[in-house]
């Protein structure tokens, strides 16, 4: 059953909606949260992230099978802004799973089948306009809506100067990372996306009740990002052996 859950073929949809949140958190307080095969991936030698992914998806599916078979479906993820240097020298940037949900019991049931996302149900309501995007939940304490408006500016308090560097952190990132303690392995998913342009959003209202949950400290909100209507697939996992050292 183990093998199921490392992502054992890969996997196709359409992003309909990607509306990702960054918080920079003082490095300490993610540093415990990750296995010793990542290191955080870190600004400034002071903060480290974690990105909070809404994702509204189209017709997902194992890749390459018709889009009849596919279903509809949100997913929420909580992640920490991670490296990996693999077995041949190469550093990859991605993110470590710290919680996943999604609006349907058929995705919670199948991807906790053949992944280790760990996802629960939970209810989702999406609302967007030609001005505005959000999204809510009572069960998960959520709370977000952002302005699509032009020239938005960077949420106060970031961290960051400009959104170019803001842009740096903008999630998804191109990989996610699993560690299996038990048997010393890291297992590798990678996503593949085209014609990915993020539009920097501006704040409105951000109620995040995960992160509440997890009690940081001088937690900041770095920028907000949405993308709409774009391909985006995930490779069959790939699992490396790691040692310390």
């Amino acid at each position: 059953m183990l093998s199921l859950k490392n992502h054992p073929f890969a996997v196709e949809t359409f992003f309909e909606s990607s509306l990702v949140l960054t918080y920079a958190v003082p490095k300490e307080q993610l540093q415990s949260l990750i296995p010793l095969c990542l290191e955080l991936d870190t600004f400034d030698d002071k903060w480290g992230f974690v990105a909070v992914a809404l994702v509204q998806t189209k017709d997902l599916r194992p890749k390459g099978t018709p889009k009849f078979m596919g279903n509809d479906f949100f997913l929420a993820g909580f992640r920490i802004f991670v490296k990996f240097h693999n077995n041949r020298g190469k550093r990859l940037r991605g993110l470590y799973i710290l919680k996943s949900e999604t609006n349907k019991r058929k995705m919670s049931f199948i991807g906790n089948i053949f992944t280790h996302y760990n996802y629960s149900t939970t209810d989702i309501t999406i609302k967007s306009t030609k001005e505005a995007f959000s999204v809510s939940s009572v069960k998960s304490a959520l709370d977000i809506e952002v302005s699509l408006c032009e020239n938005a500016p960077l949420p106060q308090g970031s961290p960051f100067n400009n959104w170019k560097e803001a842009r740096r952190y903008a999630g998804p990132l191109p990989f996610t990372f699993t560690y299996n303690a038990a048997a010393s392995e890291v297992l590798i998913i990678e996503g593949v996306r085209e014609s990915w342009i993020p539009k920097p959003v501006e704040m409105i209202k951000a109620k995040v009740g995960f992160l509440n949950q997890m009690n940081f400290e001088g937690v900041q909100l770095a920028n907000a990002f949405l993308i709409q209507n774009i391909p985006y697939y995930w490779k069959k996992g790939v699992i490396e052996k790691w040692t310390a050292q």
